[in-house]
């Protein structure tokens, strides 16, 4: 199991930035996890998700609501992943939450069922 703490929300005016963190205690997530991925809940909404990446090989994936805004990396000791949210819309409010995936993952890197290791969340709020 791996434990993930994700900082780095706020409250920010629309076309703003902001850039997400989530930190795995221990040692590296991928020794465990092959994939780790950014996912959103807004209020009254499903949870979806944000972005993917499997970690071995670094191929990450996109929800289509933020490709060419949002970027997904992690650092070379595969211990922090990082979400870079660019161009920020008032629809991308919502309570982000970091997870880490079952090797499963691979089939689908935004499928919330191949995800088993959660942070608690960080709230990103845009205004118009």
């Amino acid at each position: 199991q791996v434990q993930l703490v994700e900082s780095g929300g706020g409250s920010v005016q629309a076309g703003g930035s902001l850039r997400l963190s989530c930190g795995a205690s221990g040692s590296s997530y991928s020794n465990s996890r092959f994939c780790m991925g950014w996912f959103r809940q807004a209020p009254g909404k499903e949870r979806e998700g944000v972005a993917g990446i499997y970690t071995r090989t670094g191929n990450v994936r996109y929800a289509d609501s933020v490709k060419g805004r949002f970027t997904v990396s992690q650092d070379n000791a595969k211990t922090t992943l990082y979400l870079q949210m660019n161009n920020l819309k008032p629809e991308d409010t919502a309570m982000y939450y970091c997870a880490a995936g079952a090797p499963a993952c691979a089939a689908d890197l935004l499928g919330i069922q191949f995800y088993d290791d959660w942070g608690q969340g960080t709230q990103v709020t845009v205004s118009s």
